[in-house]
C-alpha cells in the first residue's frame, strides 16, 4: 500500500508523526513529509491509525 498527502487540506499538526515517525516527518517550516511513500507491511497498522486520526482527512491509502 501507498500513503499520500493532500497538501491542500495539511494543516502539518502532526498526528501523523506522533502515531507513525518513520514514516510521516514534520520540517523545520511544519511542512508534511513522506518519509516512505510505499508502507511496509509491519507498520500498516499505525499507519492506518494515522490516516483515520488526520482530523483534516489528508492522508489516503492506496
Amino acid at each position: 500500500m501507498k500513503v499520500s498527502v493532500d497538501f491542500d487540506q495539511c494543516e502539518a499538526n502532526g498526528i501523523c508523526v506522533g502515531i507513525a515517525p518513520d514514516v510521516f516527518e514534520l520540517d523545520d517550516e511544519d511542512q508534511l513529509h513522506i518519509r516512505t511513500a510505499d508502507v511496509p507491511e509491519d507498520r500498516l497498522s499505525d499507519v492506518e491509525t494515522a490516516v483515520a486520526q488526520c482530523p483534516k482527512a489528508a492522508l489516503r491509502l492506496q
